[in-house]
């Protein structure tokens, strides 16, 4: 499976921004898609998650309320909706998949995108 994600740029605070993650191959409609992120001098940190079927979601507690994770399994696609953007919320922002049904847990992702770059100002 390879992943390509796409959608970051330069918001302001209170903004909104849509990513989207495009797969290829067959398996992508069997994995568990997440979407991590990484600002910098941190570690990369979970953000959101969704099981194969799009029928059960995660969210990393700041995340809650303000971002939604879908996916299109016709399309190959999964989409990060992100409303209500702050400042601590920039960050490289990388989607990957897992053949697992742990959701948060990153060792669990073995596809990754080459990430893209949300950039929130204040």
């Amino acid at each position: 499976v390879q992943l390509q994600a796409s959608g970051g740029g330069l918001v302001q605070a209170g903004g909104s921004l849509r990513l989207s993650c495009a797969a290829s191959g067959r398996t992508f409609r069997s994995y568990t898609m997440g979407w991590f992120r990484q600002a910098p001098g941190k570690e990369r940190e979970f953000v959101a998650a969704i099981s194969w079927s799009g029928g059960s979601t995660v969210y990393a507690d700041d995340v809650k309320g303000r971002f939604t994770i879908s996916r299109d399994n016709a399309r190959n696609t999964i989409n990060l909706q992100m409303n209500s953007l702050k400042p601590e919320d920039t960050a490289v922002y990388y989607c990957a998949g897992s053949p697992s049904g742990n959701f948060s847990l990153e060792s669990s992702y073995i596809y990754w995108g080459q990430g893209t770059q949300v950039t929130v100002s204040s």
